[in-house]
């Protein structure tokens, strides 16, 4: 990053770095770390930033804060992210520091507090592309082989999420959250005007009067439909951490478009984050998540945990007709007839319940476990979860779109090909 370099004002009151330094560089490279963490900073933005703070004049740090907080942020949620960028951009080689000591010597620097903040992974990670970027754009243009990009994407959306890196994990995350899930719309009891239907009496009786009798509107009604709620329950076990916390954001990204979600982690006990993933920011809405679990990637009680679901939040959150999407391995410790019980009984609360399984990933699974047995016959699909494919392959299926279905997401399929292996073995 280059250095602030612009001379000292010449008049003793001017506030005001010369348009002839490096200042609006910086400032440009900023508005880039901005957008590249999500905030939606155009090029008349950059133009705005740099004639303010030429007309404003800097005499702290705080100064450059507002002057650029004035311009780039437009709502509250972008506050987070631009405290976070600006804390690491014009601290990392002390610009500010340096662009005070020539605009006012005697300025002090204002101190910064260390504490981390929810959008500082991606302030991060948009710094350090930014940088790249910068410094790529320095040296020689290089040819560049395009060859294998595609076949590289193809990979990610086949990779285990298990066995992902962190920079394919953040890329599988950026897809989720482009994800969206289609589903069919319910018909509900309740009628709604329309223009063609049941004829609906008091309505017609009503626009008759409005016109003293002299001509009879005929008004018509017929049965609301709409999306029905979604319900998650994700296991947050050793072996399921990883999965769940990816799918949060897809999790998230369903919350973000304003339809009725509701998720729940389990492991050793039940908790509501409802209300954590209807932040604005995922990175804020993830860590108030992990930091409202206590028993995250510790053991797991399936059977424990559906008790106090259907005990306590069924009637609050099952009405409607939901879908209920159970995201664990079934890989339960006391397997007795309590998990097949509390299973019949969240089967019988939904419209349909949906286990999503990333042991389906592997070609020799069969449905041997007492936990994964007793499960199965209270579910309608038995799906993978453990790649972009199966997220996405979901959501074609709830769509009423072909996909993977059929006999390979029939749960009673399965239990019966465990019977034959069974047989085979004895």
């Amino acid at each position: 990053m280059p250095p602030l370099d612009s001379p000292p004002p010449s008049g003793p009151s001017s506030g005001a770095p010369s348009p002839g330094g490096r200042i609006a560089d910086n400032i440009v490279h900023f508005a880039r770390t901005l957008r590249k963490a999500g905030l939606p900073v155009g090029p008349a933005s950059v133009v705005d930033a740099v004639r303010a703070v030429e007309l404003a004049g800097i005499r702290s740090r705080e100064d450059l804060y507002w002057t650029l907080h004035a311009v780039f942020v437009r709502k509250h949620d972008h506050r987070v992210i631009f405290d976070e960028a600006f804390r690491i951009y014009w601290k990392s080689r002390g610009l500010v520091e340096k662009l005070l000591s020539i605009l006012s010597p005697v300025a002090p620097p204002r101190a910064e507090p260390d504490k981390p903040k929810a959008g500082q992974t991606r302030v991060a990670q948009a710094f350090q592309a930014t940088r790249d970027r910068r410094s790529q754009s320095e040296k020689e243009e290089l040819e560049i082989d395009a060859r294998f990009t595609v076949s590289g994407r193809e990979l990610l959306q086949h990779r285990d999420f298990a066995q992902m890196n962190a920079e394919e994990i953040r890329a599988a995350q950026a897809e989720l959250r482009r994800m969206v899930m289609p589903i069919e719309k319910i018909r509900q009891r309740r009628l709604v005007a329309s223009a063609r239907g049941r004829i609906d009496p008091r309505s017609t009786l009503r626009a008759t009067l409005r016109t003293g009798g002299a001509m009879i509107a005929l008004k018509h009604r017929r049965p609301d439909t709409r999306r029905p709620p979604i319900v998650a329950l994700c296991d947050i076990s050793g072996s399921m951490s990883q999965y769940t916390r990816i799918l949060l954001h897809f999790l998230h990204a369903l919350t973000e478009e304003r339809r009725n979600v509701h998720t729940f982690l389990f492991g050793t006990r039940l908790t509501n984050v409802t209300r954590q993933l209807r932040m604005k920011d995922p990175d804020e809405a993830l860590i108030a998540c992990s930091q409202g679990v206590e028993d995250w990637s510790g053991g797991t009680r399936i059977a424990t945990a559906l008790a106090d679901f259907n005990k306590h939040w069924s009637r609050r959150v099952l009405s409607g007709g939901p879908l209920v999407l159970l995201v664990t391995d079934g890989l339960e410790r006391d397997t007795d007839e309590d998990l097949a019980r509390e299973m019949d009984r969240l089967h019988r609360s939904c419209r349909r319940l949906i286990w999503l399984n990333p042991l389906l990933r592997f070609d020799g699974f069969e449905a041997r476990a007492k936990g994964v047995r007793a499960m199965l016959p209270h579910v309608d699909e038995f799906r993978a979860v453990h790649s972009l494919d199966a997220v996405a392959d979901l959501c074609r299926a709830l769509g009423g779109e072909s996909g993977d279905g059929g006999e390979s997401t029939d749960p009673r399929a399965w239990l019966r090909a465990a019977d034959r292996a069974e047989r085979a073995r004895a």
